[in-house]
């Protein structure tokens, strides 16, 4: 029976490259008894295969059914030792880890002297680089030798790190705090995205205030100012305040670049804050700004200096690949971003095993509006439906429900009316469903119901009374961010004065926000 190719080992296999394998083998075939051994010829079978195949494994006479289970966990442990052992895979949290380790044995050998000597380095690399968690871990092994190990100095000694470990333990459990307030305010954006209403405003907001630690901001430090600023953040983006999100997400880069080593130690933060701060700009619809901002960000990622391993590029990929194309949205250069979507979408291939549903899902949702915008309408409605068809995505409701909007209005564009009845029900029950049925969706599913009835001669008029009822909403709390995944209004006046989408864009963004 053929397996699911996502098995864990074959994943990992499948991960290593060269370097890596070279050095696996070298690892292993450092006891001879190992050149012929079970794991190491199941590691070269899984190398050579494209799809893991149970069947396959077990007739190739490695190892028996009995054996199989064993053998593999074996083999995983083997690589990730292996990968441990690698200089790529080091950095400062595996130094102080390990001369934590180093320290640890000389303790238990009872050669506590050496071990405090070796701990006290660690102990400063640890502050040096932020990783206070280390630290205060170290601080409590101090303390368990200091007391067996007798000194003179043991009185101002336990004093000492009392007061570290009072330190570094307070500071823990702030950073604690706002990194699990950050990550539930994702939580939420990822399942509802922005607030819709009064109700959901208030009680967004009691939540980040009842959970936000009260602190000192003169002693806190860069792990707490980083978890801050992203607290404050993603509190932002769901309000819908993009001035402050542009003031949070800027802070958030700027602590990076005014501690330099950071980026490398964090590099994941680093793209994330950088991911932010574009997006803010973006909603903010300065394209100077943002063209400035995303070619710094890939200068510094184009750096030999800066380290990318899988997941580090993995995310260089997304976040320079999404803001490329929203750089076309602000200024409706839609025709040029088309160049974009068929080297990304070779990418997305090569990347298929890194990205999740809900990334790949805004590539496609982009993808549709690009085609969108510069007239495309079928290849928008091919793009809108590998979201739409895949019933396994249950994050970003609001996403899913634009992407049934674009592809109404898209139907509707390329003349594919035959079903619009259907599609029209299908759309407004997914609404319903959804609890995602706001004054904007109302009043286009309302207008594109109508149409049938409307004498062409009196189309026209009717996109009118349809664009001014719509303007009211443009800058309504809530009911605005229906324009931030769709512009409806430029749309309807595109087919007011007989002009292109990307056109109309273009001549508001010269009139209201060019230089």
């Amino acid at each position: 029976m053929t397996k699911d190719q996502k098995d864990n080992l074959f994943s990992l296999v499948k991960s290593l490259n060269k370097s890596e394998k070279r050095q696996f083998k070298l690892y292993v075939g450092r006891l001879g008894v190992n050149t012929d051994s079970k794991f190491l010829n199941l590691f070269n079978l899984l190398d050579k295969s494209k799809v893991y195949d149970e069947s396959a494994i077990l007739n190739s006479g490695i190892v028996k059914k009995q054996q199989l289970a064993n053998v593999k966990a074996h083999l995983y442990k083997q690589i990730l030792i292996s990968l441990k052992l690698n200089p790529s895979h080091q950095n400062v949290r595996s130094q102080i880890r390990e001369q934590l380790d180093f320290a640890s044995i000389l303790y238990h050998k009872g050669l506590y002297k050496q071990s405090l000597k070796i701990l006290d380095k660690a102990k400063s690399l640890a502050i040096s680089n932020e990783e206070k968690n280390m630290a205060f871990e170290i601080i409590e092994l101090e303390k368990i030798i200091e007391a067996q190990y007798i000194t003179r100095s043991i009185s101002s000694r336990a004093d000492e790190l009392v007061i570290e470990a009072k330190e570094f333990s307070s500071l823990n459990v702030i950073a604690s705090k706002l990194s699990n307030l950050s990550l539930q305010l994702y939580s939420i954006m990822l399942k509802t995205g922005y607030v819709k209403n009064e109700e959901e405003s208030a009680t967004v907001t009691k939540y980040f205030n009842d959970r936000l630690p009260k602190l000192d901001y003169k002693k806190i430090g860069f792990r707490e100012k980083l978890w801050l600023y992203k607290a404050h953040l993603w509190y932002s983006f769901l309000m819908q305040d993009f001035l402050s999100c542009y003031k949070y997400s800027s802070k958030l880069v700027d602590i990076f670049y005014d501690n330099p080593k950071m980026i490398n130690l964090n590099p994941v933060f680093f793209l994330k804050g950088n991911n932010y701060l574009l997006e803010s700009i973006f909603y903010l619809r300065n394209k100077p700004k943002f063209t400035e901002k995303l070619n710094e960000l890939k200068e510094t990622v184009d750096n030999n200096k800066f380290n990318k391993d899988e997941n580090v590029s993995t995310l260089v990929f997304l976040y320079t690949n999404f803001h490329s194309i929203n750089q076309h949205f602000i200024d409706g250069s839609f025709e040029e971003g088309l160049a974009l979507i068929p080297k990304i979408e070779t990418d997305l291939v090569k990347y298929k095993d890194r990205i999740d549903p809900h990334h790949q899902m805004i590539f496609y949702y982009k993808f549709a509006s690009l085609e969108f915008g510069a007239g495309n309408n079928k290849a928008c409605i091919k793009h809108l439906d590998k979201i739409i068809s895949n019933k396994s995505l249950s994050m970003r409701e609001d996403l899913l429900c634009f992407s049934r909007v674009l592809n109404l209005v898209a139907h509707y564009e390329a003349g594919l009316d035959y079903h619009l009845d259907s599609l029209l029900r299908s759309t407004y029950k997914f609404l319903i469903k959804m609890n995602d049925l706001h004054e904007v969706q109302k009043e286009m599913i309302k207008f594109i119901r109508g149409l049938q009835d409307i004498y062409p001669h009196d189309l026209k008029n009717a996109f009118k009374e349809l664009v001014e009822r719509l303007k009211v909403y443009e800058d309504h709390p809530f009911e605005r961010r229906s324009f931030l995944y769709l512009d409806i209004i430029s749309w309807l006046e595109s087919k007011i004065e007989n002009k292109s989408v990307g056109e109309i864009i273009k001549n508001k963004y010269l009139t209201k926000y060019a230089p």
